[in-house]
């Protein structure tokens, strides 16, 4: 279902030409209502009001996490404290928090634009759908259950954890609408099963899950494990939250709100353009938030964009689920190592669980990498013979993904440590080692 066509099915000669109107409007928004923007645009030497194309935005320095940390909290808001409605944060793991806004009119917007990716995975009003994010600052749990209540679904707000409950209401509710992280969605999965519930004990079909990355590999063993058709959906805290961009029921890329934000890839190194369908840093600005605008924000996430039509009908441009982010690239032995690309090669293995983590360390003059991941039967522990067999075989199929040798450690069942939230599977030992 397309819920808003006017603007999802849009000419993308007539959706350019609003972008470029949108696009006008912001650079002089925030030059007028943000100093931070206003002494940055003047100190390049720009004028906002010479904003003549959509390539033109290439000449703006770009927005940073670093720049937002040193405004905290609320240094580039662009409307007075008493315009601002709502207040969320991103988690603040190193050091102080990203604060982010939202007017009346931001938070209207933030609904639409769930209510158009919900809708695009096939959610209805008939639908029953239970958010296992974590309420709170966190804006994922709250942009779903805003944009669920628009299309007129059942909410169930269980938050994260309790997981034994979690299933319980699943069951009990005829949850149809699962929305977690990829990784707490697999763990539930097991978790039913180990309980002695049986898929046919479900109603489950869509799950609409977001927060961290999803390759196909993880999706494949999340539908076979709940018995749903799994969706993607892409956002940050820093440009509203969820509801950039997500998959139509085609899967064929996740459709951006272009009408609201303006995308670019570009080499993370260097900043320049890349040409459609380059794989690059996207970077975002958001033509339409009044309290929080942002001008070429760096998202450090790897992905690419094509303009080429979908089967569903929607005209935006797709961007591919994010390959990984340029900040949480390893470089080991001078080879770029992702950590999707590890999860790619053990999701198929019907030896080993989707349970995995990964240590990376400086041992003697060159840097190693481990890669620790749960088997699904204890009993192989005892078979050397098997065991080794089956190392081998992940350590073969890691070089052959990665281009460099990985130290492979097989662990008995439950030993890994489950996520409610995002996972944090890589733990980089180098700094402390080389103290």
């Amino acid at each position: 279902m397309i819920y808003n066509p006017e603007m999802e099915t849009m000419p993308r000669e007539k959706l350019e030409a609003l972008q470029l109107e949108r696009l006008k409007r912001v650079v002089r928004y925030c030059y007028d209502h943000v100093k931070f923007y206003h002494d940055r645009l003047d100190a390049a030497g720009l004028d906002p009001d010479k904003f003549r194309a959509l390539s033109d935005i290439q000449y703006i320095p770009p927005t940073t996490k670093a720049d937002l940390r040193d405004h905290y909290p609320f240094g580039l808001f662009a409307v007075p404290q008493k315009q601002v409605v709502r207040l969320h944060a991103s988690s603040g793991t190193t050091g102080k928090p990203t604060v982010v806004g939202y007017t009346k009119n931001d938070l209207g917007m933030w609904s639409e634009l769930m209510a158009r990716i919900i809708a695009a995975a096939g959610v209805t009003d008939e639908d029953i759908a239970q958010i296992c994010f974590g309420y709170g600052l966190f804006t994922g749990a709250l942009g779903l259950h805003y944009g669920l209540e628009r299309i007129g679904a059942t909410v169930v707000p269980s938050s994260s954890g309790n997981s034994e409950k979690q299933i319980m209401l699943m069951k009990d509710f005829g949850t149809t609408t699962l929305i977690a992280t990829p990784t707490y969605a697999l763990y539930l999965g097991e978790l039913a099963h180990e309980m002695g519930y049986d898929l046919s004990d479900f109603k489950l079909r869509i799950g609409l899950f977001g927060s961290e990355g999803c390759t196909t590999e993880m999706r494949a063993k999340i539908e076979h494990r709940l018995g749903l058709f799994a969706t993607d959906n892409y956002g940050m805290s820093e440009l509203m939250g969820p509801g950039v961009s997500g998959e139509c029921e085609q899967r064929c890329g996740l459709h951006i709100a272009e009408d609201h934000f303006f995308a670019e890839i570009v080499d993370p190194g260097t900043l320049a353009p890349k040409n459609e369908g380059e794989t690059g840093e996207l970077i975002v600005t958001t033509m339409t938030k009044e309290a929080f605008p942002l001008l070429r924000y760096r998202t450090r996430d790897l992905t690419r964009i094509v303009k080429t039509p979908c089967a569903c009908g929607r005209t935006a441009a797709r961007m591919d689920k994010v390959k990984g982010r340029s900040d949480d690239m390893l470089k080991i032995k001078g080879v770029n190592v992702f950590p999707s690309q590890i999860e790619s090669v053990l999701m198929p293995m019907e030896q080993i669980s989707p349970h995995y983590m990964l240590y990376v360390r400086h041992e003697g003059y060159t840097d190693t990498l481990e890669v620790k991941v749960e088997l699904v039967d204890a009993s192989l522990l005892e078979r050397y013979s098997d065991l080794e067999k089956l190392t081998c075989v992940i350590r073969s199929r890691l070089r052959t993904v990665l281009g460099i040798d990985a130290r492979v450690t097989l662990v008995e069942p439950k030993s890994i440590e489950r996520f409610a939230g995002k996972a944090k599977r890589v733990v980089d030992l180098r700094e402390n080692e080389s103290k």
